[in-house]
């Protein structure tokens, strides 16, 4: 990541217009219709929503601007779900969008969550390679998304989450 980059959690009510700005302009890049989301319902809620450690939203930033975000929310105690990853077009290629998944990730894990879903959408095949590229495996749908094509996948968190718990007990026995 360019050290002028850096992701951090969103703060409410603070970030919240550049989170709805980020948000309405993924909204805005896909193809499709997405109104089956309830965008406007999660809009007004996202501060109760994601001001927790349930849910989290990060944003990542460009000397003082917003080029990205990705959040999870909290399916039941031990999944997760990822939620609008996205990247503005200015800010693709440069590893943007890897660092918001691998930072939610690692997020999912210190809240104990042992399983991570999405879905994406079918026309955005290189955020499919990517997720792919990081383990994600097809799975069942966890959420109603009812456009063609769309792929639900899922990835397995808890075992890096057990080696860490044991690396972290066997430095611990030994200092």
């Amino acid at each position: 990541m360019n050290a002028d980059q850096i992701i951090k959690r969103a703060k409410f009510p603070k970030d919240l217009d550049k989170v709805l700005c980020i948000y309405r302009d993924y909204i805005g890049s896909a193809s499709v219709n997405l109104d089956f989301q309830d965008n406007e319902k999660d809009f007004r809620n996202l501060s109760q929503q994601y001001s927790g450690k349930d849910s989290v939203i990060f944003l990542a930033w460009y000397k003082g601007k917003v080029i990205g975000c990705a959040a999870f929310r909290r399916v039941n105690s031990t999944e997760c779900e990822i939620k609008r990853v996205y990247v503005r077009p200015a800010a693709r290629g440069g590893g943007v969008g890897l660092n918001l998944i691998n930072t939610v990730i690692e997020s999912a894990k210190k809240n104990g969550y042992r399983k991570i879903y999405l879905d994406v959408l079918p026309e955005f095949d290189v955020a499919t390679k990517l997720y792919e590229s990081i383990g994600f495996e097809p799975t069942e749908p966890i959420t109603y998304n009812p456009v063609p094509g769309t792929k639900f996948l899922g990835l397995d968190i808890s075992k890096d989450a057990e080696q860490k718990a044991q690396a972290d007990a066997q430095k611990a026995r030994s200092t």
